[in-house]
């Protein structure tokens, strides 16, 4: 019997539970015995752990009166304009948006989409070993210009070597309409940190550093009125804090 070779469909199907029995098995000793496919599989399983934290709550609401009403009246296609505002309304609260009275969110859920941007963005691309970052510490003049001027904001990239991390380099990300920047840094054990940028928005105003942790990732994040911040790392709440404050020190001199 010929075997089928073990794809990245499997790996993301054994993440979410999607295997019938057989093939579950011959996953999960390929991801015992494949370290990349292990962190592969976590990565997908902090994906999903983070996506159901921030939007169950949106999609587990009872359907709003005024889609009833409307389905009531309209019987005819009523369901399929229900569905089409749930998937609006999905969508919506996925972007930060929230059709309840079409109102915008609160300057506390905009910084919080900061705070979950950076612990995905985080969990997907640390575990990477070929290519962790896009632009090498070695171009670290062309990284600070480059991102810098993707973002709209002026970028610093803070020292931490006291700290005990060196820069590895960064990326650009999506930032929920606007571009995004995440730095990376690395000890000497090979535990890393990252950084998320990303410029602010009208509604945004300064805040001190704020904590959340998910999915075995804490994260200290704030904004100075220009920029929002987001240090990300499998670090405990107090070691993530002492670095959290050396960064937030740099940018705010």
């Amino acid at each position: 019997m010929t075997e089928v070779p073990i794809s990245d469909g499997d790996l993301q199907a054994l993440a979410d539970d999607q295997l019938d029995p057989a093939r579950r098995a011959e996953v999960e000793a390929h991801v015992a015995a494949n370290p990349d496919a292990a962190r592969t599989v976590a990565v997908y399983r902090a994906q999903n752990t983070a996506l159901h934290e921030a939007y169950d709550g949106a999609l587990n609401e009872p359907v709003p009166e005024r889609f009833l009403r409307t389905h009531r009246q309209r019987r005819g296609g009523g369901l399929i304009r229900i569905a089409a505002a749930l998937v609006l309304f999905v969508l919506g609260g996925a972007g930060g948006w929230w059709l309840n009275d079409l109102a915008p969110p609160s300057r506390a859920a905009l910084a919080s989409q900061v705070s979950e941007r950076a612990r995905i963005a985080h969990a997907v691309y640390v575990p990477e070993v070929r290519h962790p970052v896009e632009v090498t510490a070695a171009e670290q003049g062309h990284l600070t210009a480059w991102l810098t001027k993707r973002i709209g904001a002026q970028l610093i990239v803070p020292e931490l070597t006291s700290a005990g991390y060196d820069l590895m380099g960064g990326r650009l990300l999506p930032g929920g309409g606007t571009p995004a920047a995440q730095i990376m840094y690395e000890d000497q054990s090979g535990a890393r940190l990252t950084l998320y940028i990303r410029a602010s928005g009208p509604d945004d105003a300064k805040s001190a550093l704020r904590y959340d942790r998910a999915a075995g990732v804490g994260v200290y994040y704030w904004d100075d009125g220009e920029k929002g911040y987001a240090l990300a790392g499998e670090l405990q709440k107090e070691p993530l804090l002492k670095v959290a404050k050396l960064v937030y020190r740099q940018l705010n001199r």
